[in-house]
């Protein structure tokens, strides 16, 4: 396991957002898309000029995709929305557990068909009443899994045959064999066990390689596996929280973190003064586009 310093990962946005989530590459546009959950907003940054723009949701907002059909689609607390950024308009494609209290969307990736699998859980994981669920284009909903506590790490093998995914309350990091059609799930096992390394197990993307880059949530790195569970390498970081990652850049080579504030007394903050910005790092590895939602 190779560790970087502390040096090669630095801040792009000071945002101090209270739960960066959910970083999106939009390789169309050159854009860097990220959500604040508890502002609650979408952010959005272009690298070449530093400019950040956002723009406040209606309601907890906990992931973002991009769309085929142009634009973005952002999970909020009772369903899946599509939003514009050029005139600000958003509309509701789908409800999802929107009659559940309590409840709200979380992680959220597209796979290769256009389908996005996304969690709902009980805000902070008070009990395992969320599910993980699969939206086809023609908006059609399966179940994947039900029993969930905070649904994090949703991402895909190279070849899209193997889904990774994390109950962060347990704090396994798992897999599972998709079938045949890719539609639903045909084995589960754990990859990465709870006591492995530092922290929860966050958001996740996964390299041109192969192989798995994850947060650890309380554990104050990002960590590089393979799909056998076996540790590459260790970021480290100067805050404690970081919550998600995903490539970008013009070669995909960049690697973005968000990172949270929420949980951290003053003492802490004063320690972690970059506490909810934006991270990035330059790598040798290169990452991939992230497909769009079909729907």
């Amino acid at each position: 396991m190779t560790a970087t310093t502390d040096g090669d990962v630095a801040p792009v946005v000071h945002n101090e957002d209270i739960l960066g989530e959910s970083p999106f590459w939009d390789w169309r546009t050159g854009y860097l898309y990220w959500v604040d959950l508890r502002k609650p907003a979408l952010h959005r940054l272009d690298p070449a000029t530093g400019v950040v723009q956002s723009w406040g949701m209606p309601s907890f907002v906990g992931c973002v995709v991009g769309r085929r059909s142009g634009g973005v689609v952002v999970g909020l607390a009772d369903g899946l929305y599509a939003f514009v950024p050029e005139n600000g308009g958003l509309s509701r494609l789908l409800p999802l557990e929107a009659d559940v209290a309590d409840h709200r969307l979380n992680d959220a990736k597209c796979d290769a068909q256009g389908a996005l699998w996304i969690g709902t859980m009980r805000d902070f994981g008070r009990a395992p009443t969320g599910s993980l669920y699969r939206i086809a284009p023609d908006l059609s909903v399966s179940v994947i899994r039900r029993d969930v506590s905070v649904p994090n790490a949703i991402c895909f093998s190279p070849d899209g045959g193997t889904l990774y995914f994390t109950d962060s309350r347990l704090g396994k990091l798992e897999s599972a064999t998709l079938d045949a059609r890719r539609q639903g799930v045909a084995q589960w096992k754990t990859i990465l066990s709870a006591s492995r390394f530092p922290g929860s197990p966050d958001g996740a993307t996964v390299d041109a390689e192969g192989l798995i880059w994850h947060a650890r949530y309380g554990g104050g790195a990002i960590v590089r596996l393979a799909s056998d569970g076996r540790i590459d390498r260790e970021l480290k970081l100067p805050v404690s929280q970081p919550t998600s990652c995903a490539f970008g850049g013009p070669d995909l080579s960049t690697l973005y973190v968000t990172t949270a504030r929420q949980g951290l007394s003053a003492a802490q903050l004063a320690c972690e003064p970059l506490a909810g910005a934006l991270f990035a790092v330059r790598l040798e590895v290169q990452g991939r586009r992230e497909p769009l939602f079909g729907g």
